[in-house]
């Protein structure tokens, strides 16, 4: 009998042990599944759309070149007998750079002087002859046609022989000589290298952005990373019809150089504004807020806790602001980090 009482005790027990390991997995499930419907919610940071005052302000950087380069090179063979400026020496157009020497080109000259005049002569007789019937008209003809072929060699024996002095044809500074009296030259052998830098040059690369703002013409706040404060006044020369490998365009920006304080070569800053305060009124967003980049024009929208993708059009691009033309409204709260996690209709929770 005891053996039987002691069976349906352990069976009891058994019983009961099972009934509660049974409530405690129910319990363990439920509050688990509690658990994961918290942890559903991804973890983001957000922004509110806003429209703001901005600087229309933006800048670009480049080189300054000379206004004018010029590569002097001879024109015909001979030695040079006379150089007449150095390196750094100032030049106005027209004067003489250097000397050829022209014995030879003077006898050419010379030579088809004495065929001009004899062709000169023949004609004049050819002409009296026809008037008699002495020659035909042929002859005539000729006779003309050798007078003109005389005067063209002539014509160019002076030119060569006037090319045996080298002269300016612009107003600047001698860069570089490449030559020394007493060298000897051929046609192409480079003088001189004469660079003009009453006025520079900037050239800079600007966006596709920023590039409809700009004219021909507007002028430009300018400074150098010599003088950094100081500031010059430029005025926009050129714009490229067509951008560069880069999708930039090319602005060339023309600056007096008075004093001569600024040098070719030197590095150079320019400053563009779109109105005269440099500010405007902009809807904008957190640039970090676009999934992948500005280009790809998606922005994750939070309301009521959830993020739904939204189509914008972005426009400008002020530093770590975006323009947004289309697509939100101010007030909008909009994801600005966390969107890798994201889909369209996920649940989110906000960081502070």
């Amino acid at each position: 009998m005891k053996k039987l009482i002691y069976i349906v005790i352990g069976i009891a027990v058994i019983a009961l042990i099972a009934f509660i390991l049974t409530n405690n997995k129910k319990k363990n499930e439920a509050e688990t599944a509690v658990v994961a419907q918290k942890n559903a919610a991804v973890a983001v940071r957000i922004d509110t759309v806003a429209t703001k005052e901005v600087s229309t302000d933006f800048i670009a950087n480049g080189n300054f070149e000379p206004l004018q380069t010029l590569n002097f090179s001879a024109e015909n063979s001979g030695r040079v007998v006379r150089v007449m400026v150095e390196e750094g020496s100032r030049v106005r157009i027209g004067q003489t750079l250097a000397v050829i020497e022209g014995e030879r080109l003077s006898v050419d000259v010379q030579s088809a002087e004495a065929a001009y005049q004899n062709a000169l002569a023949d004609n004049q007789r050819y002409e009296n002859a026809f008037q008699t019937g002495g020659v035909t008209k042929q002859q005539l003809d000729q006779a003309k046609l050798a007078l003109s072929n005389a005067k063209a060699r002539l014509t160019q024996a002076r030119i060569n022989f006037g090319d045996a002095t080298i002269k300016s044809s612009i107003n600047g500074i001698v860069n570089k000589k490449m030559v020394e009296p007493g060298s000897v030259v051929s046609p192409g052998t480079p003088l001189f290298e004469l660079v003009n830098v009453s006025k520079l040059k900037l050239r800079v690369t600007v966006g596709e952005q920023q590039i409809a703002r700009l004219k021909v013409g507007s002028t430009v706040a300018v400074a150098s990373s010599v003088f950094p404060d100081k500031e010059f006044s430029g005025k926009i020369t050129f714009i490229a019809p067509v951008a560069d490998e880069t999708l930039n365009f090319p602005v060339d920006i023309e600056i007096a150089n008075t004093g001569d304080d600024l040098k070719a070569g030197m590095y150079g800053t320019a400053r563009f504004s779109a109105n005269e305060s440099g500010k405007t009124q902009v809807r904008v967003v957190p640039r970090s807020a676009f999934v992948g980049s500005v280009s790809s024009n998606q922005i994750f929208v939070v309301k009521d806790s959830t993020a739904t993708m939204a189509k914008v059009i972005a426009g400008r691009v002020f530093g770590d602001q975006v323009e947004i033309l289309q697509g939100l409204n101010d007030g909008d709260i909009v994801v600005t980090s966390g969107q890798i996690n994201l889909t369209d209709g996920t649940r989110v929770s906000i960081i502070k």
